[in-house]
């Protein structure tokens, strides 16, 4: 399919605000892939279908996830806001044929993040992080460091999620702890070869 195609798809499939971040999404995700080398077809279709299950009903992602086979963890059945990924991920596989990894995973991780992110996952993860109608406290620097460096924007990422989450009192996905574990390592290691 083309990406034409995938954008027909998901207009059906959501209000026009939702529709117009997923846009956007795309033209950060082909912006950020052009200049970090991912595949930009990939991030372009990556971006547009990101959020394809977002406003779907409880039963329908259920559904599209147990119909993928994918297992919900305890955290992740009690976490409805981490469900719209995972079934998105279900969705492009289940519903468009999409067997492509790199895009399944970079729409199942664009909310948490996790340890051992393609470069692809990561701009998808940025992308999402930085569209242009993002306005966000804090967006700004997020979109400075994006344009610096793709691992300073992704342990950015984290760490505003993680803070976010704790300050509300909600449930932090382990996915996010392992990603921000592995980048802030790689960070400070990169910082002590510096010195």
């Amino acid at each position: 399919m083309t990406y034409k195609e995938y954008e027909e798809i998901i207009e059906k499939r959501m209000t026009s605000a939702r529709f117009r971040h997923s846009k956007n999404v795309a033209k950060e995700a082909v912006r950020l892939a052009k200049k970090y080398g991912a595949d930009v077809e990939k991030a372009e279709i990556a971006g547009i279908l990101h959020d394809a299950t977002k406003e779907s009903s409880d039963e329908e992602q259920l559904e599209l996830i147990e119909r993928a086979g994918i297992e919900l963890t305890p955290l992740e059945r009690s976490t409805r806001k981490l469900w719209h990924a995972i079934s998105g991920a279900a969705f492009v596989q289940v519903e468009l044929g999409i067997t492509d990894p790199d895009i399944i995973n970079a729409i199942r991780y664009h909310t948490t993040g996790r340890a051992g992110m393609s470069l692809l996952e990561k701009v998808i993860f940025i992308a999402d992080f930085t569209s242009a109608e993002r306005d966000y406290d804090g967006v700004d620097k997020m979109r400075k460091v994006a344009d610096k460096n793709l691992e300073d924007a992704v342990l950015e990422g984290m760490s505003f999620t993680i803070s976010d989450l704790a300050q509300r009192k909600l449930t932090i996905a382990p996915d996010t702890f392992m990603g921000y574990n592995e980048v802030s390592f790689i960070a400070a290691a990169k910082e002590k070869k510096k010195k």
